[in-house]
């Protein structure tokens, strides 16, 4: 069984002290495969000073859980972790961690890439960002609703 951990927090977060306890104690890992999502100063053609991400409490995680659930269905993956940050942030910041072992590099990163392309799309977030012209929500891109749908042909 696949030992998963979902975080959802407001605090920061430490990549290397994240990875490291992921792969602690497990002498079959040969391969960890992580994602970290960034805040990002430019969007669809304007600045972005910083954004606010929302979630909805119970649900997200059990919405996470459920994809990992199915990323262990498919690869022989050992651990997942995802750590989701809300609240408000600012460019630079930290968002998102994403991180699978698996004893082989292929099925972690095939779970990994799942994984993140599911988040994108299948999880409850919101993000509304703070740009010059004022607020705004954003919604899931094209590219990553045809990212999760090229899982469901294979």
């Amino acid at each position: 069984m696949v030992h998963s951990e979902i975080r959802i927090q407001e605090a920061d977060f430490d990549l290397t002290t994240e990875i490291s306890n992921l792969r602690k104690g497990d002498l079959q890992v040969g391969a960890v495969v992580s994602f970290l999502g960034t805040v990002r100063d430019m969007n669809e053609g304007s600045q972005v000073k910083g954004m606010t991400l929302e979630h909805y409490p119970g649900m997200t995680e059990k919405a996470l859980q459920e994809i990992i659930d199915q990323a262990q269905a498919r690869w022989n993956i050992h651990n997942a972790l995802v750590i989701h940050r809300v609240g408000p942030l600012l460019p630079e910041d930290q968002i998102v961690l994403v991180a699978v072992t698996s004893a082989h590099r292929g099925e972690a990163f095939s779970a990994c890439e799942f994984l993140m392309d599911f988040l994108k799309t299948a999880a409850p977030f919101w993000k509304k960002e703070e740009t010059p012209e004022g607020g705004r929500w954003v919604d899931a891109r094209i590219t990553d609703e045809a990212a999760m749908a090229r899982w469901e042909k294979g």
